[in-house]
């Protein structure tokens, strides 16, 4: 007896198995949608019910070892789904990021609408012109295998993507859909065919010379790929929040190297992970110094060492200049929620920090100095004079908007990562982080408190610091940073417009430490969390507890993951397991 029988992975939660179904001779197929394969959307019958799910492979009947009888057939063709080489990739990543199934890669691989037709391919075979600015170190890279590609805050990213784009087929992800929708508009106009996704999904499975989109699109479909893009591989925003948290660069990485294509991570500080795992034999290539540092912002470090901090506002003289000059439009910054607090000897005024790993340190309960990023505890006196008398240096923003309005002797608007509505205009602006994605264009972008950012109990405060910098520089031409520590590594790093500095200094206390990408790490939170952790291997180290969650370290991620992968869920857990987690 003849046929075909596919084995379908339902889009349910909780399953991860594929079920056998006949593909019966009178399926009706939608026109021009051609034959059906692995990745083919489709609709069966289950349990009753019927579902949703994706052709995981196709085998002939004789084959199947099932009895004809007992195999229900297809129900229906959905549409195109993700291809075979997505497919697989899911399955890889449901290890790396130890989710136990591929559901959750293959849906973000997936139209968000049933596409039963493609449109034809739209590919214009651009070319590099002579009157069309283009960058030789992409061509270079790309010819070479790929790599790292470090451009400054305030340089254009355009003729980086037309030496790609010159390379053929080129996926880009962006950190968000506003940058993707801006590169998108600037490419078009240059007459190149581009697919915005995820809206853009059948154009991109058609084919096109571009494929753009935020973080998702590092799923999307690019038939003949010839090179992938990630834009500011440093932006946390690639990585997703919600388990399994994935990250779009490594995903692109780990497509290219399966596709044998190159590809490129642009950044003006680039992560380590970047560094190490992705750079390739050209390591990380730049601009000449000169133009590299023309295009990072002036940098206004204003040392506060000798001031007494319990006693001095955090409007400072340099600051006040600013705001009271009615011709500028001052960003001022202050991060306060889930931050560490920072404190200072009230005798010698030096900050506490950890003597291991250099974080800002908190006192507990116990009067104990506590580190959060490496763990190390120390009675509570200062490491410099012997004092034991400290104070917080951590104003709110509410009480900042006062004291800044009374020194500007204007209004001062106050944003948060709560509001929903644009800012009113105003000269001054207050506020969290979030308001430099929440205000349109600046002069001046003021760090009030800098050195909670730059001494944060996490293992890449330093990237993420240096981070901020970069977003504050495309806002404004001048980022001012108040500071008791205006020799740090990410200061002077951003004020020379080469991180190079910080690389370095990152290296040596990553491998000290076994941090990644030296190590792979992942934290466990959530009702069953011990259970869970007391059933890991021995080649696994595990800290914390259950109230503040575990931290399982492993030699790589491909270990770490499949550890966790093949432990069994207790029953009745609420498990939270984070591969890599960004804030740790």
């Amino acid at each position: 007896m003849t046929g075909r029988v596919a084995r379908v992975l339902p889009n349910v939660t909780g399953l991860d198995k594929s079920f056998d179904y006949l593909i019966p001779d009178d399926l009706r197929v939608p026109a021009r949608f051609g034959p059906v394969r692995i990745g083919t959307i489709v609709r069966v019958e289950l349990h009753g019910r019927r579902i949703g799910g994706w052709i995981s492979d196709i085998v002939d009947f004789n084959d199947a070892a099932v009895d004809r009888k007992s195999l229900k057939p297809i129900s229906k063709i959905t549409g195109h789904g993700p291809d075979v080489e997505l497919f697989e990739l899911a399955e890889w990543a449901s290890i790396r990021w130890a989710a136990r199934r591929s559901r959750p890669f293959l849906v973000a691989a997936s139209p968000s609408r049933a596409i039963t037709s493609l449109p034809p391919a739209r590919r214009t075979a651009p070319v590099v012109s002579p009157s069309s600015p283009s960058s030789p170190a992409t061509t270079e890279l790309l010819a070479a295998g790929g790599g790292v590609l470090r451009l400054p805050p305030r340089s254009d990213v355009l003729p980086a993507l037309r030496s790609a784009i010159a390379h053929g087929p080129t996926l880009v992800v962006t950190p968000t859909i506003s940058d993707a929708r801006i590169l998108a508009t600037r490419l078009r106009r240059s007459s190149v065919s581009v697919a915005l996704m995820p809206e853009d999904w059948a154009a991109a499975m058609g084919g096109v010379d571009v494929v753009i989109g935020p973080r998702s699109a590092a799923w999307a479909p690019c038939p003949d790929m010839a090179s992938a893009v990630v834009i500011d591989e440093h932006d946390e925003a690639l990585q997703e929040e919600r388990a399994p948290t994935w990250h779009a660069r490594d995903v692109l990485v780990e497509r290219c190297r399966r596709s044998g294509v190159p590809h490129l991570l642009i950044s003006p500080a680039p992560s380590l992970t970047a560094v190490v795992t992705a750079a390739g034999e050209s390591g990380v290539v730049h601009p000449p110094f000169t133009r590299e540092r023309a295009a990072w912002p002036k940098i206004t470090i204003v040392d506060r060492t000798n001031e007494e901090p319990w006693k001095k506002s955090l409007v400072t003289s340099t600051l006040i200049d600013r705001i009271r000059n009615p011709d500028l439009t001052v960003v001022c910054v202050s991060n306060i929620t889930g931050r560490a607090r920072v404190l200072a000897c009230r005798s010698c005024e030096a900050l506490i920090r950890c003597e291991t790993c250099d974080a800002a340190v908190g006192l507990t309960s116990d009067n104990v100095l506590s580190c959060i990023r490496c763990g190390t505890d120390r009675p509570a006196v200062c490491q410099a004079c012997g004092a034991s008398n400290f104070a917080n240096l951590r104003p709110g923003v509410s009480r900042l908007r006062e004291e800044l309005e009374g020194a500007a002797a204007r209004h001062v608007v106050e944003i948060t990562g709560a509001d929903t509505e644009p800012p009113a205009a105003a000269g001054v602006y207050v506020g969290t982080e979030a308001a430099l994605h929440r205000v349109s264009a600046a002069d001046v972008v003021a760090f009030l408190e800098f050195d909670s950012e730059m001494l944060a109990p996490r293992f890449r405060a330093a990237e993420q610091a240096i981070s901020l910098i970069i977003r504050a520089g495309r806002l404004a031409p001048e980022v001012l940073v108040q500071t008791f520590m205006p020799d740090h590594v990410v200061l002077q790093a951003a004020a020379a417009g080469n991180p190079d500095e910080v690389t370095r200094v990152e290296r040596e206390r990553r491998k000290m430490l076994g941090f990644p990408p030296f190590g792979a790490l992942a934290s466990i939170s959530g009702t069953g969390s011990l259970e869970l952790v007391s059933q890991l291997e021995s080649n696994l180290q595990v800290g914390g507890d259950e109230a503040t969650g575990y931290v399982v370290r492993a030699a790589d991620w491909m270990t770490l993951g499949g550890a966790l992968n093949a432990t069994e869920r207790p029953k009745g857990s609420r498990l939270r397991i984070e591969i890599d987690p960004p804030r740790l």
